[in-house]
């Protein structure tokens, strides 16, 4: 990981870059990436889940940046894999990578680095550019999701939008209004407190 300053929350708000420091941070997140995964609704018919973790994504992903975004999700898939209860849930195993939800998986750990390299060009700090970012790291986690569920399940693309996709749209939107809006908040607190 990069050790020069940035500009994302993350140096922000604890500007010193040590290994000790990161380790805490993508440690946290873990943490938090799995509370989040407990805030799940059953969709019926689907073998996805609606839940916490994509707003936890894109806000963990654009705060962090997206080395430190990336490993953070890294490290929660391999806690899940190994067999802590960081899934929706509290489930582990490398079911949930192998199955129906592992393209969404995926798709969170490129999406945390695709939020973390906008933020990192500043586009976090602002509503109108704040946005974009969150729509497109959105869109890398359901296009990953879609595929691998429709490969796993081989059902028709009719079928795995409409049980993969389509019953998001409103939750997703939601999530992309809180990051959205919270983050260019964040951002104007921490400025004034520097």
């Amino acid at each position: 990981m990069s050790t020069s300053i940035q500009p994302t929350l993350r140096y922000a708000v604890i500007s010193r870059s040590t290994l000790a420091s990161n380790i805490a941070l993508a440690i946290g997140g873990t943490f938090f990436i799995a509370l989040m995964a407990q805030i799940s609704f059953p969709l019926p018919g689907s073998p996805v889940p609606f839940t916490g973790q994509t707003l936890a994504v894109l806000l963990l992903g654009t705060a962090y940046g997206a080395n430190l975004g990336f490993a953070t999700l890294s490290l929660y898939i391999a806690a899940g894999v190994a067999g802590l209860p960081v899934f929706t849930q509290g489930t582990h195993g490398i079911s949930h990578l192998s199955g129906a939800t592992g393209g969404y998986l995926v798709g969170m750990a490129l999406a945390s680095y695709i939020s973390g390299s906008l933020a990192q060009r500043k586009l976090d700090q602002k509503f109108s550019t704040v946005i974009p970012t969150m729509l497109l790291s959105n869109l890398v986690i359901f296009a990953c999701g879609v595929l691998w569920l429709q490969h796993v399940t081989q059902q028709s693309w009719n079928w795995t939008f409409a049980h993969g996709f389509t019953p998001f749209i409103a939750g997703e939107a939601l999530k992309i209004a809180i990051a959205s809006t919270s983050l260019p908040v964040v951002w104007r607190l921490v400025t004034r407190l520097k």
